[in-house]
């Protein structure tokens, strides 16, 4: 006889384990990791010089903006408090810094065309990670989820 309800062989996504817990957290560590570390360094005379170098327009302004969304959107993200907003400052600091920064098709030299295109490439992989915090949040194991 068949069981009329399929709710027995479902996975239940709505209650977290412990581990999906601690996962999720690492996660949310691993991403915001270099978002932190980079966006401290964008207060730099030898990073606001590069970026001029590269062509970025008011870069003594620019760089250092650039760098406190980085810097707050990963301690959002980190800490899971407004997780999603947070995610957001992300958002807006890859898609402005990257056509910026890695702009490969206009490198001569084939090797550094490649570097460039990869930076190019892991910061769109980040930009769709971003994406889905500003949907999905911090997970259980973050202040955002104590406020509910």
């Amino acid at each position: 006889m068949v069981a009329s309800s399929t709710s027995s062989i479902r996975p239940q996504y709505n209650s977290p384990t412990a581990a999906s817990g601690a996962i999720v957290l690492l996660g949310r560590f691993l991403f915001a990791l270099i978002f932190i570390l980079s966006g401290t360094r964008h207060f730099m005379s030898s990073t606001i010089a590069y970026a001029a170098a590269q062509g970025v327009p008011l870069a003594s302004i620019a760089v250092p903006i650039s760098g406190l969304l980085a810097l707050l959107g990963g301690l959002c993200i980190l800490l899971g408090f407004r997780t999603k907003i947070g995610a957001w400052l992300i958002v807006l600091f890859l898609v402005a810094v990257t056509p910026m920064m890695h702009r490969f098709w206009g490198v001569s030299d084939p090797m550094m065309a490649q570097m460039q295109m990869i930076n190019f490439m892991k910061n769109v992989s980040m930009l769709g990670g971003a994406l889905i915090i500003t949907q999905f949040g911090a997970g259980p194991w973050s202040l955002d989820s104590r406020r509910k």
